[in-house]
């Protein structure tokens, strides 16, 4: 035997056999970094019932809570919940996405996304949380942490890294008070590989440790709680900056896929797999663009491919629009 067939060319990631699978009639909420928009894009792709981000991307474990406590609430946000920064109004507790030149338009924006992700909630089966810093910003007047500081001066916040403690007390009510209203509900935690190099490498890894042992706490308190390594698998398996984007902090789209690939391989049974095929086909015939989309063998497929979506949509309970 050759010495090359002998090398192992990568240090490979365990992965611990899951406490639950994904299948169609799962319902996933997804909830974090931009990491957690990436594999939710993969699921909405493949037609999984999934509800992404309601109050937009957020980084740190206090903003994620901060949505949670929203959609349990059932919160209406009303004028007195924004800020006016310059010729915007915003929200402390939102992306910028959300923002508008009118408060009426904002407001709409944000109660309407809220009003649908806490119908979604009601019955989600599996809540996916992606922390990515432990870092985060206080505002100093309101005494709050903020998920977005919208451009606003840096004085008016109060920047400082969490503790696991900080972040354990706060979880372990907040998912203690989830349980109790929706006991099926699983938790899964995963830390972004994304970068925030904003204060160097050390503190990187750092903020990464804080998550890191947060989650370790909690797993080991609370036994709807579990752990997929996609920092591990960035850190380890795709040691290499091909993976990631020119800034060299995020990932790139070829190492976005074998995370999801590493994902899929251990939640999604045979038989989920299939369906995803099947569905795969379909979304690719539908983004195709022919060169002759009058020919009798375009048309041919359009009819078959239209047939088989109906047949999906109503075995699977899923929608194609």
């Amino acid at each position: 035997m050759k010495l090359v067939e002998k090398m192992e060319l990568q240090t490979v990631v365990k992965l611990d056999k899951p406490s639950f699978r994904i299948d169609y009639s799962t319902r996933l909420m997804m909830l974090g970094s931009c990491f957690v928009e990436n594999v939710g894009a993969k699921l909405e792709y493949f037609r999984f019932k999934t509800d992404i981000n309601p109050c937009g991307i957020v980084y740190n474990p206090l903003s994620v809570a901060d949505t949670l406590e929203l959609l349990l609430a059932g919160k209406r946000f009303s004028q007195a919940d924004l800020l006016r920064n310059g010729e915007l109004w915003v929200s402390l507790s939102h992306h910028g996405r959300f923002s508008a030149r009118e408060a009426g338009d904002c407001l709409q924006r944000i109660n309407s996304r809220l009003e649908k992700s806490v119908a979604h909630l009601k019955t989600t089966n599996v809540l996916v949380i992606t922390w990515g810093t432990a870092w985060v910003y206080r505002h100093r007047q309101l005494g709050r942490v903020v998920a977005n500081c919208h451009k606003f001066p840096a004085t008016d916040f109060e920047r400082f890294r969490l503790s696991p403690e900080d972040i354990e007390q706060v979880y372990t009510d907040l998912l203690s008070r989830l349980h109790s209203r929706y006991p099926d509900m699983r938790v899964l935690f995963t830390v972004s590989p994304i970068r925030h190099w904003k204060d160097g490498a050390h503190a990187n890894q750092l903020s990464k440790a804080v998550l890191l042992l947060a989650i370790d706490k909690l797993k080991q308190r609370l036994d709807y709680v579990s752990y997929f390594p996609s920092y591990e698998i960035v850190m380890d398996e795709l040691r290499d900056y091909r993976f990631y984007t020119e800034d060299m902090l995020h990932i790139s789209p070829q190492g976005i896929e074998y995370i999801w690939e590493k994902f899929q391989s251990l939640y999604m049974t045979s038989a989920t797999e299939a369906w995803m095929k099947r569905i795969d086909k379909i979304n690719k015939t539908l983004l195709h663009r022919p060169t002759d989309p009058d020919s009798s063998v375009y048309q041919e497929l359009m009819k078959k491919t239209a047939q088989e979506r109906e047949r999906l949509e109503r075995e699977l309970s899923i929608s194609f629009s």
